[in-house]
Formats: C-alpha cells, sequence, structure tokens
C-alpha cells in the first residue's frame, strides 16, 4: 500500500537539509503553515513530508501542538502499517540475535531503529513497548499486530507512564500486565536472574543499556569490599557479588527497591555476601564518611540530573559532589565508576567534574575505561540525541 492518501505537509525553503543527512525530525518553524497549516492536523495524523518544491521526503506523523511537529517513519512511499512495523522489527532483531546468546535485551530503540516514539524491550517471553509520541500511540494496533508476529510473546505490555507523554498531550497508564498473572518478570544477565516490576518499576522495568558496562565489572571487584548507590534492583551490586566481591552493600532511596534487592539477592544465593539499604545518596557517602567506613570499589549509577539544557551547571554540580562524597569513602587505591544518562550532560563534562573532585581532595585519578550505551541502542550517526549513556571507570589514588 502506497503513502499516497495521507495529507501533504510542507516544508519552509531550505528547512528539508537536516531530513535530507539523515535526521527525522521536524520542527514546528520548519514548516509552511501557509501552504500546509499545522492547526489542520489532529495529534498523532499520519502526514506526507514533502520540500517547499513539493518533493516527497517520506512519510510520518504530526502533533501541531509540540515543538517536534513530525517525525519520518518511512522515506520508501510505504504505509505506516503492520507490514512497515514488521520489517522494522525484524531488521533490529537481526542484529540483537547476533549481539546476545539469550532473548534479553531493548529490541526497538527509537529514531536509531527507524521507529522515532517507540521503544521495546524483550524479556524473554515477556515484551514491554513504551509509546512516547502521539503518533506512535495513534499506531498502537499495527504496532502490537508487528510484535506479535515477530516475536510471539507470552505477555504484551504497553508501558505508557513515560513523563515525555505529557509533553505529547497523552494520558499516562500501563496496559497488559494483568496477563502476567501475578509471577515476577525475570531478567537473565551474567548467569543471575533478576525479578523486576514492570507496572510499578523503573522505565520498562529494567535497564539494558548498562549491561555490557556491568559485564566489565570482573577485574575490579574479585576479593573486593563494593557499594553500589542508586541501585534499583542491584544489577550492578549483584553482578559484582558473582564476580566475586568479598562484601557488596546495594543503596536506594526506595524502600522497596531495596526489598528487590534483597529478593534478587536470595534468588541468586548471594544474600551472605550483599546487603540492601535505604537510604539518600548523599545522606548514606557522609554518614560513612563520618563513621570512617571505606569500600574498594564504589559504583555510581544516578538518575538523570541534567533534564534539560539549562539544568547543565547545576546538574553537573550535582555530578561532581557525588564523585567528591565517593571518593572520600574509597579505599587508599579504589575504583570509582560513575555515570550519567543526561543527554544533555557531555561526557567531557562529566569527567572534568571527576578531575575537579580529586584535585580538591588531592587525589590522582586514572581513567582506566570510558563506558556508554550498548548495542541494542544503537547511535545515530545524524541524531545526536540518540547517544546518551556515558561513564567511566576510574582508579583514584593519594596525590
Amino acid at each position: 500500500m502506497n503513502a499516497e492518501p495521507y495529507p501533504l505537509l510542507q516544508l519552509k525553503r531550505g528547512e528539508e537539509r537536516r531530513l535530507r543527512a539523515g535526521h527525522l525530525w521536524v520542527f514546528s518553524n520548519e514548516v509552511d503553515v501557509a501552504k500546509t497549516p499545522l492547526t489542520a492536523f489532529a495529534a498523532g495524523d499520519p502526514c506526507r513530508i514533502v520540500d517547499y518544491t513539493g518533493r516527497e521526503l517520506g512519510s510520518g506523523y504530526v502533533n501541531p501542538g509540540t515543538l517536534i511537529a513530525a517525525r519520518l517513519l518511512d522515506r520508501g512511499g510505504h504505509a505506516l502499517d503492520r507490514a512497515l512495523f514488521v520489517h522494522r522489527l525484524n531488521v533490529a532483531l537481526a542484529l540483537r540475535e547476533r549481539c546476545y546468546d539469550e532473548p534479553y535485551y531493548r529490541l526497538a530503540y527509537g529514531e536509531s531503529d527507524g521507529v522515532p516514539g517507540l521503544t521495546v524491550e524483550r524479556i524473554g517471553e515477556v515484551v514491554v513497548a513504551q509509546a512516547t509520541t502521539a503518533g506512535i500511540e495513534r499506531l498502537r494496533e499495527p504496532i502490537s499486530a508487528a510484535i506479535e508476529k515477530v516475536l510471539s510473546p507470552r505477555v504484551l505490555v504497553w508501558k505508557n507512564d513515560s513523563s515525555a507523554r505529557l509533553q505529547e498531550g497523552l494520558a499516562c497508564y500501563v496496559e497488559g500486565s494483568a496477563a502476567l498473572g501475578g509471577e515476577p518478570v525475570l531478567v537473565h544477565e551474567g548467569g543471575l536472574q533478576f525479578a523486576v516490576d514492570v507496572d510499578e518499576g523503573q522505565k520498562t522495568g529494567w535497564f539494558f543499556d548498562q549491561k555490557g558496562n556491568r559485564d566489565r565489572l570482573a577485574p575490579y571487584v574479585k576479593g573486593r569490599s563494593v557499594l553500589d548507590m542508586f541501585s534499583y534492583v542491584g544489577a550492578w551490586g549483584l553482578r559484582a557479588a558473582a564476580f566475586g566481591a568479598s562484601e557488596v552493600t546495594c543503596v536506594d532511596a526506595s524502600a522497596a527497591a531495596a526489598r528487590q534487592i534483597a529478593r534478587n539477592a536470595e534468588r541468586n544465593a548471594l544474600s551472605d555476601r550483599v546487603d540492601a539499604v535505604t537510604a539518600d545518596a548523599f545522606d548514606y557517602l557522609k554518614a560513612a564518611r563520618s563513621e570512617r567506613r571505606h569500600f574498594d570499589v564504589v559504583i555510581l549509577d544516578p538518575p538523570a540530573f541534567v533534564k534539560r539544557k539549562k539544568d547543565l551547571k547545576e546538574g553537573a554540580l550535582a555530578y561532581r559532589r557525588l564523585a567528591e562524597a565517593a571518593m572520600q569513602v574509597l579505599a587508599r587505591d579504589g575504583v570509582l565508576v560513575l555515570c550519567s544518562c543526561s543527554y544533555h550532560m557531555p561526557a567531557a563534562a562529566l569527567l572534568e567534574g571527576i578531575q575537579a573532585a580529586a584535585r580538591h581532595l588531592d587525589r590522582f585519578v586514572q581513567v582506566l575505561e570510558p563506558l556508554s550505551q550498548g548495542p541494542d541502542h544503537p547511535l545515530h550517526p545524524a541524531i545526536p540525541e540518540t547517544a546518551y549513556l556515558k561513564g567511566y571507570i576510574c582508579r583514584v589514588l593519594p596525590a
């Protein structure tokens, strides 16, 4: 089926350059509203995007009420239907099956997999999908059919509770989780099993983007004491314990998360070496310093401190203060792992914060490994926004 029936969205002269270079977004000020008024569209309406001469650039969907007025889904004249999404998911699946031995990964990563506004996580026989735009919300039915065709999941959950939906004028909800029948959803990683809550848990329940980084812990933690801050359900901490850490303390501000850490430790026969604590990160680090407690390895994987560009100065300072507090509880020859999932926090600025913290404490830092998101979160070279995760494994020594 050709996309011919879709109404036109025409761009101003010269505004097609980013799309021709590979980007998928159209901003509201790039639309020729005299010829194709945005007010003629409802949120999520399909469209054909054309340049100022009327030459077609592809098909996508519109939201007239947001800064990103349209997103491009296809450049080949295809309809936005089940067949298109089956193709997109099969292409995405081919990469994941090449990179991973087990079906636990992010299957569809928005723009980088040609499906802007859509996230799909594969957790064994359970699939958790998330629509963050009005266009994808409108296309839920063909997307669900495509997921069923490609993966045949036992359960498909739509976890549409992202704050990004509010900007699109969409309600938040979770649908489909009742089919789990109260059974825990288990993520397999590194030979361990982690029970996650797809209803109430963070994001879609798990952070697959850090899997490769957690895989790299082994040489740094064996026989060492480890402090895992912002632990969520214990991914970093339990992986450290499985790699042979002598003792692991997992800290999270959520009491529910701490309980889940304890359950996951028990599930993997690691309870004897894993302690779960409910506490604010900065408060815990301050108390540990005053009590002169030290750890060989400190892992910091906090939520985003820089959600908007204007928050960069304040957020960068928060990362620096966090690094400084962690260094104060590190053993003399300790390892610090610090990550940021803030797109607006450049990797260079994160490293500058680590160095500033070290100099303030008269420490010497060696960067051992830079960290980034895994191959199930591929970067789109024309869309810098797809590169968000960065981090460093550092050795911290007395000056």
